[in-house]
């Protein structure tokens, strides 16, 4: 199946990451089963959402870029580059290093990511003794910075509690105070949002667009919402079962062209519209292929 591109003019700018033909797939029974299948894209200091419905693929293919993919499960492609690294090539010591130093990944739900018997500050600390040479003086100083940075009130406090002890949005931020705090040149952000209430979410996007913005990062951005990364990102990937099937700008979705993209849209309600049930997906069997 043809995957709708943008025009030639409008690539990624300053690309940080290439991938090319990457494919993912987990053994079964049976065999294996492709959970990705020959994704391609181009990622610059900008941000793009990658959205598609659960099982699409978009984690998996996050997951590959950041070298998490459990070990029995295999991953190729014909190129995954960041920046001037091999990705595929490079020695397992080289893929820890880049984790959380020039390549983060906010995972979904700080609870489970975050350790439940360390303190968030010495987490963020430990983060970044890992990736730069700082003492424990100033790693504990540029922590606090970090969680002042992420819109935490005294992040004096904070710094001494535990994960159970701090609300998600907060445990979020700390997250996300955690990723930024080594300085990464790309970022992915694994459904950031979706366990926060509206007002938490809204602050929690303007501290990741201040940040980008600021910091002159990529940032990757993985979504079930379609009004929040049209109004978010500068451009939209669109999966549907471990395939790119258009890829377009962000003030351009209204205007989308592959029927699984319209399908999605249309099945956002809208103020105002009509009282009927929602639409149903009338899923093709060609759009897998």
């Amino acid at each position: 199946m043809e995957t709708l591109k943008l025009p030639a003019g409008e690539a990624a700018p300053c690309s940080l990451l290439q991938v090319e033909n990457l494919r993912v797939s987990y053994p079964t029974r049976t065999g294996f089963t492709e959970v990705v299948r020959g994704v391609t894209l181009s990622i610059g200091r900008e941000r793009v959402a990658i959205v598609g419905e659960s099982g699409s693929g978009k984690s998996q293919t996050g997951r590959a870029v950041m070298g998490l993919t459990p070990p029995h499960a295999r991953v190729s492609a014909q190129a995954l580059r960041f920046a001037d690294i091999d990705l595929l090539a490079a020695p397992e010591r080289e893929r820890r290093r880049l984790r959380g130093g020039r390549i983060a990944m906010i995972l979904q739900d700080p609870k489970y990511s975050l350790n439940p018997v360390m303190s968030i500050g010495w987490q963020i600390v430990e983060t970044l003794r890992t990736h730069k040479n700082v003492g424990v003086k100033e790693g504990r100083e540029r922590a606090m910075d970090m969680l002042a940075a992420v819109k935490i009130r005294d992040p004096h406090r904070v710094f001494d509690l535990y994960p159970h002890e701090v609300s998600g949005g907060m445990g979020q931020r700390a997250m996300i105070a955690m990723m930024l705090i080594a300085d990464p040149e790309l970022m992915i952000a694994d459904e950031p949002t979706s366990a926060l209430d509206v007002t938490v979410r809204l602050e929690v996007l303007k501290i990741l667009d201040e940040l980008v913005s600021n910091r002159g990062m990529g940032l990757i951005f993985i979504s079930h919402d379609l009004r929040l990364v049209s109004a978010f990102c500068d451009r939209i990937i669109v999966m549907y079962a471990g395939r790119v099937v258009e890829e377009l700008a962000a003030s351009d979705l209204a205007h989308a062209q592959h029927p699984y993209t319209q399908g999605l849209l249309n099945c956002l309600p809208k103020i105002g519209g009509r009282q009927t049930p929602l639409s149903v997906l009338d899923r093709k069997a060609e759009w897998a292929e």
